[in-house]
């Protein structure tokens, strides 16, 4: 991401990459050691998103979002609601009410936090951007204070009564993406999920 980022110029076009982590917990250049209350044999990295500590992990759909924010004319709280309503839509479409918190990104449900987003901004290019918990083990979020909140609790959409798999979750957050940000969606890259 980074290089893509580097290396982008006014012809590059914009991207939205969706992939599945192996296990892994990121701290965010925000992110502080006594939030990582016990790693066991998961690898911890640091990461130059925003935010605190996360967890990534197989069944978490998470989208980099590769984004010229000054050709499209927009601000960071402008990505980072536009994002979170993106999620908001996919549920609502289901009959579940996400919603953002205020100074706490990301979209939660019944004070469960299903969705976080950490993002960088380097030459007014986006990278970095969400992981939604679609279908995975929200055990290792015991070994964290997520997002930097003691007691968070973590959420995923199997408990939520969307039984969407990984792929079919990337399509529709793909098409609310698209609808969102004015983009015509395409599917012309190598897609790992």
């Amino acid at each position: 991401m980074r290089h893509a980022t580097d290396a982008r110029d006014e012809d590059s076009g914009d991207e939205l990459w969706l992939v599945e982590h192996p296990p892994v917990y990121t701290l965010g250049q925000a992110g502080r050691r006594e939030h990582l209350l016990d790693a066991g044999d998961i690898p911890v990295v640091a990461s130059d998103r925003g935010g605190q500590v996360t967890y990534h992990g197989p069944g978490q759909l998470v989208a980099y979002v590769l984004m010229d924010l000054r050709r499209r004319g927009l601000g960071v709280r402008q990505l980072v609601a536009g994002l979170e309503q993106c999620v908001i839509d996919i549920l609502a479409a289901e009959g579940v009410d996400g919603e953002r918190r205020h100074r706490a990104p990301g979209v939660y449900v019944a004070d469960r936090k299903v969705c976080a987003l950490g993002l960088r901004i380097r030459n007014g290019c986006s990278y970095h951007g969400l992981s939604l918990n679609v279908d995975m083990d929200l055990g290792p979020y015991e070994g964290i204070e997520p997002c930097g909140y003691r007691g968070l609790e973590v959420t995923r959409l199997r408990d939520l009564g969307i039984p969407w798999t990984l792929e079919e979750t990337g399509r529709r957050f793909v098409a609310a993406f698209a609808r969102h940000f004015s983009y015509q969606a395409r599917r012309d890259v190598q897609t790992p999920v």
